[in-house]
């Protein structure tokens, strides 16, 4: 079981890394909600549908991708933990390097909650202006 979720998460993370939403749709249940803890502006509860959009969001916010660098895995029966590094440039030319830890729970072999934890000062200054931007190009 724990091999299987560790492959599920991996392939997760990889469409994350790429901006494929459609097979990081495939890795989520039908009820899959991520926590992003803290207190910044990216910090909150989201449904699954806002998972999928923020994942295709990544391709206009880093257009060569969030430059995943997996750390650790542990995997242990639902449960899968992975620490990494995102190494990423911006669609307007700034750095971004954030540091993550995501606890996942699975449940009949997809992801059903995810915890992030992430530096969300780092989030706000170097990505917030950019989501802002994007709102505001929508009609």
């Amino acid at each position: 079981m724990s091999e299987k979720n560790k492959a599920v998460v991996l392939k997760f993370l990889e469409a994350m890394n790429s901006a494929d939403a459609a097979t990081a749709d495939t890795c989520l249940a039908a009820d899959a909600v991520t926590v992003a803890k803290g207190y910044g502006k990216f910090s909150g509860v989201r449904q699954r549908d806002t998972i999928v959009g923020t994942i295709t969001a990544f391709r206009e916010l880093m257009p060569t991708g969030l430059g995943v660098e997996v750390k650790t895995v542990t995997a242990e029966g639902d449960r899968v933990v992975v620490e990494f590094e995102g190494n990423a440039t911006t669609c307007d030319g700034k750095p971004y390097h954030n540091q993550y830890c995501m606890v996942f729970t699975l449940s009949d072999g997809r992801i059903s909650h995810v915890n992030e934890y992430f530096c969300n000062v780092h989030a706000d200054e170097v990505l917030w202006p950019l989501v802002e931007q994007k709102a505001g190009d929508i009609p």
